[in-house]
């Protein structure tokens, strides 16, 4: 078999990783592991690292315990926490794979003498894009448009041809996979035990009632603090005499009040981006955008002026949140992305 060279792969102790491992040891790569610690829940890294460790002795292959927790907080909780302070929609899986898993991961291995750099992403990647999974269920390419450009190039995806459940059968057929294989599915964001509300109360008093407005100024109800809602949200707030559904529009943190409308008031045809990250150098051009990861990218006309962009649906999106994610694709390629402004 033809020996690749090395290549560092990121291992949770779950199945997409593991497997991952497997299939490009299969491929002829010397296959080192890296297990990153990122955040402090209690008996989460014993757990995960004893499963990666058993990999690595099933492979014969060295697993690294590298310990970001730090770097972990400052650049991705603190964002998280911080951002809804501000009355906005973090996605802190972006920051995350742009700082860490493709940031710090990458130093580790250059620390390492370590070229290629392997995920279980579901994504693929030919060194200059990424493009969508095989799988559109499980399909995570939006997660990565803000990766650094220069790291392409040496990104490895092994499970963007393959569909989830065909994964876990393979996980299933191999003896030191087979209790992973029927595991929970890990959680979008892996910090957050049961709701991000848990996680703010730890850091500030989030229950603190204010006035909810209609979209005149006039106060028609009250609600229960506003980092309890993101935009779009449904319940959890009081309005006098409402006989149609009412959704949050605007999150006023400064003077802790929301403002609540009907459902056409949610609709917006345009919008901003900040921090844009492109993989390509364009400047005004067509594409579609996902404004949220679980949803149906759309057509759009993008203006790129210095460091923002100018976003014209061809058709409306309901529930436009700032602080949330814009990607842009071009039918299956990811051509960059940003911060909804």
């Amino acid at each position: 078999m033809e020996n690749k060279g090395k290549v560092l792969v990121g291992m949770s102790g779950g199945v997409d990783s593991t497997v991952t491992a497997v299939l490009l040891q299969k491929e002829g790569y010397e296959v080192v592991g890296v297990y990153m610690k990122l955040h402090h829940k209690p008996g989460y890294h014993e757990e995960n690292y004893t499963k990666a460790q058993k990999v690595g002795d099933y492979l014969g292959i060295q697993v690294h315990f590298h310990d970001l927790s730090q770097a972990f907080k400052e650049d991705v909780y603190d964002y998280f926490v911080e951002s809804y302070k501000e009355g906005l929609t973090p996605n802190p899986c972006v920051m995350c794979n742009r700082t860490i898993k493709f940031g710090k991961m990458v130093e580790f291995a250059d620390s390492l003498g370590i070229e290629k750099v392997a995920t279980g992403h579901y994504c693929k990647c030919d060194g200059d894009y990424i493009y969508m999974a095989k799988d559109d269920t499980k399909d995570q390419s939006y997660f990565l448009c803000e990766v650094d450009k220069k790291v392409l190039p040496r990104l490895i995806f092994p499970l963007g041809d393959w569909i989830k459940e065909d994964v876990k059968a393979y996980a299933a057929n191999i003896n030191v996979l087979e209790s992973f294989a029927t595991q929970k599915e890990s959680s979008e964001i892996c910090f957050v035990e049961n709701s991000y509300d848990e996680i703010l109360a730890k850091h500030m008093d989030i229950d603190i009632p204010g006035e909810t407005l209609d979209t005149e100024g006039n106060v028609v109800g009250s609600h229960k603090g506003y980092m309890h809602y993101t935009i779009g949200k449904r319940r959890g707030f009081f309005v006098n005499g409402a006989h149609d559904p009412h959704f949050v529009l605007e999150i006023r943190p400064e003077t802790n009040q929301i403002v609540v409308g009907t459902k056409e008031k949610l609709e917006e045809n345009a919008f901003l981006v900040k921090q844009l990250n492109m993989f390509e150098n364009l400047t005004e051009f067509d594409c579609s955008v996902k404004v949220r990861f679980r949803t149906t990218a759309v057509p759009c006309h993008v203006k790129i002026e210095a460091d923002r962009a100018t976003v014209i649906l061809h058709e409306p999106v309901f529930g436009l949140a700032q602080g949330q994610i814009a990607a842009f694709y071009e039918e299956d390629k990811l051509l960059g992305g940003g911060v909804i402004c």
